[in-house]
């Protein structure tokens, strides 16, 4: 069958079933892992610390999830996604049970570790089933849909899990969401599998494997610059709204912009509708354009870039219109940061397309741990011994984002000119933007 005719089969009623599925224990884990951003405020009081302490717990738990993606990825291309998915959900259900009734900052941590040790495999077991059960040309936009889905865990956070946590209490709302956990590990036993072999028409077929060779080395499989590529890509993409969406966004926005915890939640409320809107605008862009991807991570760096600096150079706080632009345009990020998943796609090697998958997750989330412990540090330099800031500690903490940013892209430039080398070794030419237009090509 050509390529053509593949894309225009249509997927498996099953195909479809397994995708929600997937997409649902992501959910899960998405309330799992942002389920502290709306607790922030709460965990000071609760562990006594101050902006640094506050900080490790989202640090150690993002530093393990970003450390297992590697591991995570070589067990995927082992086990399947069926055991990672439900290994995943019950480890981070006893993290959150953990963290329901810890009272010191030690077992709070330790809570934290489990989380991210849970959270790891979830994502990128969930967006190779989405690559395995539809036709290469939807593989894309269903990736951005699956991050679609799985962000509206998000939202969950924003309110109900907010409001949860304000009428009944840190450890009663951390006992459901571990009981959540338990339900996703079920879920994923029963309607979660990989396509058998020649169950879809349209499957990219791989030649088998040859027993007698070995699969590629770790380093073999991290050596392709399209890889590296889609790491940087990663980096650029998600650290931003993640630094304000997991911990840092509500104390800002209360302390910093004098905004009610209401309106707080409802910033975060927009921050995760911008992200569902813009997944199938970015999928659609990456598909029809995968020549020139890496503009779309770079555009939206430099539009981030401004709103932040709209956002922290004035000394008064913003109107609640700019602060709802500011957030939309973070909002950008997470489907932004799920291009790196289609380069992952596009140059990983076929037996070690989890190994590659995971290192590009990594890139997001390392970002986030340096932003994350960045601004902490910087907070309590500015203002130590206290845990009131001001909106001058929130200016000149925040601004220390810049260095993340810096590095994305100088990273991104890097990786795409190497890559762009390959593709040329081996006969794709990616044709200048002018070019392009005079020939009537797609960009």
């Amino acid at each position: 069958m050509s390529a053509t005719a593949s894309v225009r089969v249509r997927p498996p009623a099953l195909a479809w079933v397994v995708f929600a599925c997937a997409a649902f224990i992501y959910f899960v884990a998405v309330v799992q892992r942002t389920a502290l951003g709306v607790a922030g405020v709460e965990a000071l009081d609760r562990f006594g610390v101050e902006a640094l302490g506050l900080a490790s717990l989202s640090v150690v738990q993002i530093s393990v999830y970003a450390a297992l993606q590697i591991p995570a990825g070589i067990l995927l291309d082992r086990i399947g996604p069926k055991a990672m998915l439900a290994a995943g959900s019950l480890i981070m259900g006893a993290g959150q049970l953990l963290l329901a009734y810890a009272d010191t900052l030690a077992w709070a941590l330790a809570a934290r570790i489990l989380i991210g040790a849970g959270d790891a495999p979830i994502f990128i077991a969930a967006t190779r089933l989405a690559s395995e059960w539809f036709p290469p040309r939807q593989a894309p936009v269903m990736v951005q849909i699956t991050g679609l889905l799985g962000q509206l865990g998000q939202l969950a956070t924003a309110v109900p899990v907010a409001l949860l946590l304000h009428e009944a209490g840190w450890s009663t709302t951390f006992t459901v969401l571990a009981t959540l956990g338990l339900v996703a590990a079920g879920l994923a036993m029963v309607r979660i599998r990989m396509p058998h072999p020649g169950e879809l028409p349209y499957a990219v077929a791989h030649p088998e494997p040859d027993p007698a060779v070995p699969a590629p080395s770790l380093r073999e499989s991290l050596r392709p610059p399209g890889v590296r590529l889609a790491f940087w890509a990663h980096w650029t993409g998600l650290f931003s709204a993640n630094t304000v969406a997991l911990l840092w966004g509500v104390p800002f926005l209360i302390q910093g912009q004098g905004l009610s915890a209401a309106q707080a939640s409802g910033l975060l409320t927009a921050l995760v509708i911008t992200n569902l809107a813009a997944g199938p605008i970015v999928g659609t862009l990456t598909s029809r354009h995968p020549l020139r991807r890496s503009w779309l991570v770079l555009a939206y760096a430099g539009v981030a870039i401004t709103a932040w600096a709209a956002v922290l150079t004035p000394s008064t706080p913003r109107p609640l219109w700019q602060l709802l632009i500011w957030i939309m345009v973070l909002g950008f990020g997470g489907p932004v940061a799920l291009v790196a998943m289609d380069f992952a796609r596009t140059f990983g090697m076929p037996r070690r397309l989890g190994t590659a998958t995971g290192f590009a997750n990594v890139g997001g989330f390392a970002a986030t741990v340096l932003s994350v412990a960045l601004v902490g540090a910087v907070l309590q330099w500015v203002a130590p011994g206290t845990s009131d800031y001001t909106l001058d500690d929130y200016r000149i903490a925040l601004a220390s984002l810049a260095l993340p940013f810096a590095m994305g892209i100088a990273g991104i430039l890097w990786q795409r000119r190497r890559t762009r080398l390959v593709m040329a070794e081996a006969g794709v030419v990616v044709p200048s933007i002018r070019d392009a237009i005079a020939q009537g090509r797609r960009l």
